[in-house]
């Protein structure tokens, strides 16, 4: 049998780019560490530098950075649910923003479980990451974990419906709510029904709380405007769905707590033969990029979610450079958008 030796590579260091370019290692280092140019190194070394590095395949050993500066350039973000589209559009705004300042990105979801959520933190918070961003699966974090945030000194930002002890991105559907409300109640319907698919019930109190409000006050009895609660999967989502469509009389209208279980109503209700807008009005929260490619196009409520995820990062970027800063929160709103799965009651 034949026998191939293996040669291992070194792997080329500063002093080797320094070497090749006719540098010095400190030199390398200053472009390296410089990426806007703001140090006094002239265009013709700059250029000659990192032609260097490319040929040589030169890559920086980013734990020895860590080490030396105290700063690992990582951002830990903390997502409910990874199955919901809806959060990829944040994480793809902290992603595109965390990039463009020289920033990894390190992700953890806590399956919109309180518990994992606990753990999640703690686990990021024991990584060398720089800051964190979390969008929490519950109202407000334990106050053991906030406490540990705190005591770390570690900067935070949160994205969620009310301020908190950190920096803040908050969007809430309050006034959404109502609008979307006063919408179906002025084309004509009368029996509502609330899919409250959420890991705690105090989530979902921006979406609930303007829902039965608007509601009581239209003079819709309370038995009209039902509130079913189910888990955050689409089947569960479902189940609920065809729970409700299966009742007599059955709702006209059916607000979901997001896009995904509105998706769930809408195959229900074509399971069950019925028509929409026709028979039953549907809408859901949070405008995902599927809800206007669906047939029909879904009426829900818009939050600008991937600019949530720029701010929050802009935010957190800010009080690394300058840890000084006062609390800051920054309110985003969110608007209601009409499509095609919202019309008048049927008769």
């Amino acid at each position: 049998m034949e026998r191939r030796q293996v040669i291992a590579t070194k792997r080329p260091t500063q002093s080797d780019v320094a070497k090749q370019a006719g540098v010095s290692r400190a030199t390398v280092s200053y472009v390296l560490n410089d990426r806007n140019g703001n140090m006094a190194i002239s265009h013709e070394t700059r250029l000659r530098v990192l032609q260097v590095i490319e040929e040589l395949g030169y890559q920086p050993d980013t734990r020895a950075q860590s080490l030396r500066s105290g700063d690992s350039k990582t951002i830990g973000l903390l997502i409910p649910d990874i199955h919901n589209p809806h959060f990829w559009q944040t994480v793809e705004g902290v992603e595109e923003e965390a990039r463009k300042a020289g920033y990894d990105l390190l992700l953890a979801h806590s399956n919109a479980n309180i518990n994992l959520e606990d753990y999640c933190i703690q686990s990021l918070s024991r990584r060398t990451i720089s800051g964190l961003i979390i969008i929490k699966a519950n109202k407000a974090l334990s106050p053991k974990t906030q406490k540990r945030l705190l005591a770390s000194g570690r900067p935070v930002v949160e994205c969620s419906d009310s301020p908190s002890e950190f920096d803040a991105i908050i969007t809430h559907y309050r006034d959404a709510t109502r609008e979307a409300l006063r919408y179906l109640l002025e084309l004509g319907h009368r029996r509502f029904a609330f899919i409250n698919g959420v890991a705690e019930l105090v989530v979902g109190v921006d979406r609930l709380e303007p829902y039965h409000e608007v509601l009581s006050q239209a003079g819709i009895p309370e038995a009209e405007h039902n509130v079913i609660n189910c888990g955050i999967t689409p089947e569960e989502g479902y189940q609920a769905a065809m729970q409700l469509l299966t009742q007599v009389p059955r709702p006209t209208a059916i607000l979901a707590i997001n896009d995904l279980l509105a998706i769930a109503v809408l195959r229900a209700a074509t399971d069950l033969s019925l028509k929409i807008p026709q028979d039953l009005s549907v809408m859901g929260f949070d405008d995902i990029d599927l809800a206007r490619y669906l047939s029909p196009r879904l009426t829900t409520v818009f939050r600008e979610t991937k600019f949530e995820g720029q701010q929050a990062t802009k935010l957190l970027i800010e009080r690394l450079n300058n840890p000084e800063l006062p609390i800051r929160v920054l309110s985003l709103p969110a608007k209601l958008v009409i499509r095609e799965s919202t019309g008048k009651a049927p008769n």
